[in-house]
């Protein structure tokens, strides 16, 4: 099992020409999970992988990365090969959120008779969830109000933290091995984002060694990281990323 994570956008909200932050966990090239579907991150996907993702985990409720869902909507909801089967994992405090946000307009369809989750399989979850064989961590991030956004990680081989303030109590536990640590970060701090000057100050500098940031604002923020001696993420760059540790895979046996 050779684990890669490619990047099909690597910039904030407002970064057109970076791409929405969001990415894909491939597995022997192929994708296995996407995560984040923001609206060029969906037209990112598709032109890469030529086809609609069977599964994404959201990382929080925020338009630039849901907004391709009623997209996905459409396109899924009338594959009958594919319909009910996108997985859309997601923490069951967030599933309220995203009911309102992207869920619950009255008649998805102009001719009624459907449900927004009926395209999709959502899987709520709290601690983490298995896909493929692989057991995934989720665990909170501080991107404004407690509990409505979530990380990512499998253990000895990746973390992606989503949007996020410095959260080093978290990291300390979640990436406290080997693992890849992909991290929100911009030139200068504000209270939805970690500035530089946060990284240095949060975390240690074993910790800093293993970061590769990204959701910044632009290729000029993006050298200025790199000056600094940063690891910065370009948009549809792939990181092979080290096998994940024993107690996160298990082996699925072929059905009869």
């Amino acid at each position: 099992m050779n684990l890669a994570l490619r990047f099909l956008g690597v910039g904030n909200a407002n970064a057109v020409e970076l791409g929405s932050s969001a990415a894909v966990i491939e597995c022997d090239d192929d994708p296995l999970l996407m995560i984040d579907c923001g609206p060029d991150a969906l037209t990112a996907y598709l032109d890469r992988y030529q086809t609609a993702p069977k599964a994404i985990y959201l990382t929080h409720a925020h338009m630039d990365h849901v907004g391709g869902l009623e997209r996905l909507f459409f396109s899924t909801y009338f594959n009958p090969a594919m319909r009910g089967h996108l997985r859309i994992y997601a923490h069951a405090a967030l599933v309220p959120i995203l009911q309102s946000r992207v869920a619950d307009y009255p008649q998805v369809l102009a001719e009624g008779g459907a449900n927004f989750w009926d395209a999709f399989q959502l899987i709520p979850l709290s601690r983490g969830f298995w896909h493929q064989g692989l057991w995934f961590d989720v665990f909170p991030t501080r991107h404004h109000a407690p509990m409505t956004s979530f990380g990512i990680a499998l253990r000895e081989s990746v973390v992606w933290t989503g949007d996020t303030r410095p959260i080093p109590e978290v990291l300390s536990c979640i990436a406290g091995s080997k693992e890849l640590v992909a991290h929100d970060c911009v030139v200068h701090g504000n209270p939805s984002h970690t500035g530089i000057d946060d990284v240095e100050r949060e975390y240690p500098a074993e910790l800093r060694e293993r970061l590769v940031l990204y959701h910044y604002a632009s290729l000029a923020e993006a050298e200025t990281l790199r000056k600094r001696g940063y690891r910065v993420a370009d948009r549809g760059e792939a990181i092979a990323l080290a096998p994940p540790h024993e107690s996160s895979t298990v082996q699925i046996e072929a059905a009869d």
